[in-house]
């Protein structure tokens, strides 16, 4: 099909004035290695993004921040992450200037800038810059896409989510997928469908005017869910193992210039296991964990090419600057073994071999939540050392690819310029003709820490845009300065696997910092602080000055513990709370808290056929619960990161209204059924209530459920067969056994 002309943008408002304003789509990949593209080195299929550096340029040298929040602020700030407050996750928010996940009104975003310039602003994908606790039906909205910038998003707000079925919202609303687990929905390929149509839309409507189209996708982040189709494929590719993969990749890598001859291949370190030594089972299991991954991201990669097909089928294509990159280096989250659930990582529950084997038929279908072992993750930031959550190359340093063939001359070449994510910002509003404003809504703003590589997408010899940069990250520390990188070895809190078998400190005031000359060595292979003791001296002074200058300190490591200092709800979580059925679900952060205790009651009518059905659901089968009656049977089923706790009533229910529900005892860890008053039957706890179920699932359901259930035993909806007129979950811990059910309804539905 012939492409349409594109029109002459003169005379409109976009751009400034720019003669000739380009389209901008940015591409986030989260958690994707150094070496784990085509077009880096790997043996994974990437046919599309691999297109786009052949005719673009490929940096060698572009860093980020370590951790997905952070390194999305500085991308759409152009500020370094803690100087605009998010120096950590947005789920995590505590009450000190760098760590409060809140963007200041100092730094107004790209998108605003962009949409005031006459833009079109469309984002579609991942979010997580909004702070727990503003992620509720009633928001507060400014800190979700259209209050920073955005016109029109499609996505999903918080860090991870179930591909299969996702908790999705559109502009300022939840909202459900357009289908379901068993109609073969798959998050990635609605993103793309969405970003198609918002493009096609605001062609059709408005050709003449640019857009600006941020695309982060939820791949390559756990769960790693993609059909066998695809990861089938991959099948055998990978039996040799994590060392030769490694090996062969790195080869790659020199062949096409993505790293420098001379380049030293960092050793396998003793806690990543020895492939060689592994008996079948679990060469199985790894291999296939690899196969799945592969699938993923080839199956992320195929709808990057069906947008990236699209504009070029509407001419938009050559007029558009391309920016595809990674948030952080790739993820050892799933720990040593790897994991069929990555909730278990975050609560602390650890895996066995044998059970991931029990999980591996169906690793990456809608039973799994599943993220691969470490020594994946090791390979796939080949040469570099570690990965995600670390200021080692292996978490800082990423791919970016910039495609824009009515600009660049030299496609296809490597530029080895060192960059950052605070980058990113000035090139585009450089690229836009949009000058970055002292002022936005009468608020003056903070200096703009990046710097525009349009320069060095013109020249191959430019100049860096800068030449000294800080990294933290969980206490782990590293700078760039004048060719030289000091990092630290300090080991941060939260992975299991990683406290108990990662050499290095676990105290601030005993950290050592390791030296290396970065022009001579690319992969942080030779250590020389020893033959360079003022050197080291001076950049650990430089940190400290970078990080008093951006809000650093406090240093903190911890990661689960954070919980304990977070900044507070605005509104006060309700000790009790009545939910009434017919609206969608209630975000988890607008609950009562349930760990401590709590009864949960249902004011329904069982029907004559007998109960069945919902009752109340969260979450689903990879963590949550559900009150329901099955076979006229009362039951609930508690899901802690996949380990199932489950407690049935002995008879099946007896018709009319009553009050059915469940008492969680904490002192005893034991969950109780009861009816009008009356237990039923009980069950012990087998683990740790949840502070939080995760959110790969969805919020409370009331009479029904949704997406993926919490056991086997049902396909949602599942609705309650009979009427149902309110649940009521009570935090009050009120010692009578029966008078507080009938009342606590009263007494929620009155204010009392």
């Amino acid at each position: 099909m012939p492409r349409e002309p594109r029109p002459d943008p003169a005379g409109s408002d976009a751009a400034s004035g720019a003669a000739a304003a380009p389209n901008v789509v940015v591409i986030v990949l989260d958690d994707l290695g150094f070496a784990q593209l085509g077009c880096y080195g790997a043996d994974m299929d990437t046919p599309h993004m691999d297109r786009l550096a052949a005719g673009g340029l490929r940096f060698n040298r572009f860093h980020v921040t370590a951790m997905c929040s952070p390194t999305r602020a500085s991308l759409l700030t152009g500020r370094n992450h803690h100087a605009v407050g998010m120096g950590f996750l947005v789920d995590l928010p505590i009450a000190y200037p760098g760590y409060t996940a809140r963007l200041p009104k100092s730094a107004a975003p790209l998108p605003r800038l962009l949409r005031d310039a006459g833009y079109s602003t469309l984002a579609v994908g991942k979010w997580h810059l909004t702070p727990r606790w503003e992620r509720t039906a009633s928001g507060p909205f400014d800190r979700w896409p259209l209050g920073y910038g955005f016109e029109r998003f499609y996505g999903f707000l918080q860090g991870d989510t179930n591909h299969w079925a996702p908790q999705l919202v559109r502009d300022n609303h939840y909202t459900e997928p357009p289908a379901g687990p068993d109609d073969g929905y798959h998050l990635s390929e609605d993103l793309a469908g969405t970003a198609i149509r918002m493009v096609l839309d605001q062609h059709h409507a408005t050709p003449h005017k640019p857009f600006f189209l941020y695309f982060p996708l939820g791949a390559m982040h756990a769960p790693h869910h993609v059909g066998r189709a695809w990861s089938d494929v991959y099948r055998g590719r990978f039996d040799e193992g994590w060392e030769r993969w490694r090996e062969r990749a790195f080869a790659r890598q020199v062949e096409r210039g993505i790293v420098p001859g001379d380049t030293t291949l960092t050793p396998r370190p003793p806690w990543i296991p020895d492939w060689r030594a592994l008996d079948g089972d679990e060469r199985r299991l790894f291999a296939r964990m690899q196969e799945v991954y592969a699938g993923f991201l080839t199956h992320a990669d195929a709808q990057i090419g069906r947008l990236l097909d699209f504009l070029d089928r509407i001419g938009r294509l050559d007029d558009t600057l391309v920016l595809l990159m990674s948030d952080n280096g790739a993820s050892a989250e799933g720990g040593q073994l790897g994991t069929p659930n990555e909730h278990r990582f975050t609560a602390r529950m650890g895996d066995t071999a044998a059970r991931n084997l029990a999980a591996l038929d169906d690793w990456g279908g809608p039973a799994t939540y599943p993220h691969y072992a470490w020594g994946w993750a090791w390979a796939g930031n080949t040469p570099l050392r570690l990965w995600k959550r670390y200021t080692w190359l292996g978490g800082t340093r990423a791919p970016l690819v910039a495609h824009w063939p009515r600009r660049i001359r030299d496609a296809g070449a490597v530029r080895p310029q060192f960059a950052h994510a605070v980058d990113l910002m000035p090139t585009i509003l450089d690229a836009c003709g949009v000058a970055a404003p002292d002022v936005v809504d009468g608020v003056p703003q903070q200096p703009v820490d990046g710097r525009s590589l349009l320069p060095v997408l013109d020249a191959a010899d430019a100049p860096a845009p800068r030449g000294t940069q800080y990294f933290e990250m969980l206490g782990s520390r590293s700078i760039v300065h004048g060719g030289w990188k000091a990092t630290t070895d300090h080991v941060s809190r939260g992975v299991a696997d990683e406290e108990r078998l990662l050499p290095g400190s676990r105290d601030f005031a005993t950290d050592r910092w390791s030296l290396f000359r970065l022009d001579e060595d690319f992969a942080e292979a030779h250590d020389v602080a020893d033959q360079h003791p003022d050197v080291v001296g001076e950049l650990a002074e430089l940190w400290s000055d970078e990080a008093e200058r951006n809000q650093v300190l406090p240093l903190d490591d911890r990661m689960q513990e954070r919980l304990s200092a977070m900044i507070p709800p605005a509104q006060p979580l309700p000790a009790r709370a009545v939910y009434l059925p017919g609206g969608g679900p209630v975000h988890d952060e607008a609950l009562p808290l349930l760990f401590g205790g709590f009864t949960l009651t249902a004011d329904a009518e069982v029907p004559a056929a007998g109960a069945e059905g919902v009752l109340c659901a969260l979450g689903d089968l990879t963590g949550g619960f559900v009150l329901y009656a099955d076979a006229g049977r009362l039951a609930f089923a508690c899901s802690r990161a996949g380990d199932l706790d489950e407690v049935r009533a002995p008879e099946p229910l007896l018709p009319g209204r009553q009050l059915l529900g469940v008492r969680y005892d904490a002192k005893k860890a034991v969950f109780t059924l009861f009816a009008d008053g009356t237990d039923l039957a009980e069950a012990p706890l087998g683990g740790a209530f949840p502070y939080t179920f995760q959110h790969g699932g969805t919020g409370l359901c009331v009479g029904h459920d949704r997406g993926l259930p919490v056991v086997p035993g049902y396909r949602p909806p599942h609705a309650w067969t009979g009427p149902l007129h309110h649940v009521v979950i009570d935090t009050a811990h009120d010692p009578a056994p029966v008078r507080p059910v009938r009342d606590a309804i009263r007494d929620a539905l009155h204010g009392d």
